[in-house]
């Protein structure tokens, strides 16, 4: 009798499942890729009934729930997640040496060239090399290449090839930190991005990169190219958090090894404090946010506070930081729910580090939904750019998307989701050694990600708009 209730209600789940997935087929209403950086790079519209998708969404991820708590197999979790091939013949270390050197100086050409055309090449930003490799290469493309394919920045950082070819590390750097001054970072770069005109003037972007060099570069020297890059610099955070999530690895010790999708989030314990937990909450919150400004609704919403006499700068800083705290807040609140629903020794900021990884899942799956588009549009212009740098292009290409491509972002979302509640099932099996324990823990979790995705599917469902007062 459980044996056919258990497989009842894995064919309901798996109908529901499906149903969700079908109904994103549906009737209209207008859905779009609110993505920050270059005005008017797409804008995808997917004819789908915003409540029935919105709702569908949400049950998506309660479903893969349900369904994830039927899997109890010990070991088939273990073996799902530990998957791993191995290049049998290896990478040497002469051919490591080389890829680094040769990234080493790519990485530097590249910052070299961005400032210098920013400054002497046209001031427009459809046609600005630096404009066109910052936000179509580094922003969008490199990015999506970080957790889809491999994470390359250690080779390819241009600041950490400059502080390790000098005398470094006169100062320790204090651990009690953590990764704070990387989430301060972050939040900075995103506010730099949002609310000045890096993103449309490049001589501005090129003042932005100079200015960011020069502090990167005194702070390596001052507490080690090691301790730097990874505890403080945003961008070199920002793209190892995301690397996590990718099945590609290159290293000193395995070689190039290959694993499925997310699962290194699963075994890496590289997460240790509330510091990293707040890395992993702001990838997600930050995409949330420039979505939202970048929306009709938003940007009235943004007029009417600023219409009662609030100063606009004031109305976004506030949205901004204030989202990001309720973010880390409500991930805080349910690690706490969840220590006082069962029966365990493990504290709640024991639970949030153990569950945060999923979190980076959730914020590939945004990237990719918020980012993808914007790239594809932009590919001929970033081709060019590349290939031609001190040319510009006197008639810049930009691909019109077709309508089903708007499609894509509410599957990259509900995916990203997906990937999210199986590494949070597969960590709960590994800290809990009761079934019971290891299911119950994940539900308040859970709740967040509902949250999360819809609100990240009502963000793409709305119409874009330029910020206002920026």
């Amino acid at each position: 009798m459980t044996r056919l209730r258990h497989l009842s209600l894995r064919r309901f789940g798996l109908g529901l499942l499906l149903a969700s997935l079908l109904s994103l087929l549906a009737d209209p209403a207008a859905a779009s890729n609110a993505a920050v950086g270059l005005a008017g790079a797409s804008e995808d519209n997917l004819a789908v009934p915003r409540w029935l998708y919105l709702a569908t969404g949400g049950a998506t991820v309660g479903a893969s729930a349900l369904l994830a708590s039927f899997v109890t197999d010990r070991r088939f979790i273990e073996r799902v997640h530990l998957w791993q091939t191995v290049l049998e013949a290896g990478v040497s270390d002469g051919l490591l040496r080389a890829l680094r050197v040769a990234g080493g100086v790519l990485g530097l050409a590249v910052l070299t060239l961005a400032v210098y055309l920013g400054y002497t090449g046209p001031q427009v930003p459809t046609v600005s090399f630096a404009v066109i490799v910052v936000f179509a290469g580094l922003r969008a493309g490199y990015t999506m290449f970080s957790y889809l394919v491999a994470d390359t920045w250690r080779a390819l950082n241009p600041w950490r090839t400059v502080a390790a070819a000098v005398p470094n590390g006169f100062v320790s750097y204090p651990e009690r930190l953590g990764r704070w001054p990387a989430v301060a970072g972050i939040l900075a770069l995103v506010w730099v991005e949002t609310a000045t005109a890096v993103t449309t003037r490049p001589s501005v972007l090129a003042t932005a990169l100079v200015a960011y060099s020069v502090v990167t570069v005194a702070g390596a020297v001052v507490v080690g190219a090691d301790a730097w890059f990874d505890k403080v610099d945003p961008v070199s955070v920002f793209l190892h958090f995301y690397g996590r999530v990718a099945p590609v690895r290159l290293d000193d010790d395995d070689g190039l090894s290959v694993r499925l999708p997310g699962m290194r989030l699963v075994t890496d314990d590289d997460l240790t404090d509330l510091g990293d937990v707040a890395v992993a909450v702001v990838l997600v919150w930050e995409l949330t946010f420039s979505g939202f400004v970048t929306t009709e609704q938003g940007a009235a919403a943004i007029r009417w506070l600023a219409g009662v006499g609030l100063p606009p700068l004031l109305v976004y800083g506030l949205l901004y930081l204030g989202g990001f705290a309720v973010f880390l807040g409500l991930y805080v609140l349910a690690a706490r729910v969840t220590a006082r629903r069962i029966d365990t020794f493990e504290t709640p900021l024991d639970l949030a580090v153990t569950f945060a990884p999923s979190l980076l899942a959730i914020a590939a799956g945004y990237h990719l939904a918020h980012y993808f588009g914007f790239f594809v549009s932009l590919s001929p212009m970033l081709v060019h750019a590349l290939s031609s740098p001190l040319s510009s292009p006197a008639n810049p290409v930009v691909l019109t998307l077709p309508a089903w491509f708007g499609g894509l972002n509410v599957v990259f979302v509900l995916v990203g989701h997906l990937l999210a509640v199986w590494v949070a099932h597969s960590q709960a099996y590994r800290t809990f050694p009761s079934r019971l324990q290891a299911v119950r823990s994940q539900f308040p979790f859970v709740a967040v990600m509902i949250l999360y995705t819809v609100l990240s599917l009502w963000l793409i469902s709305l119409p874009t708009a330029s910020p206002p007062f920026l």
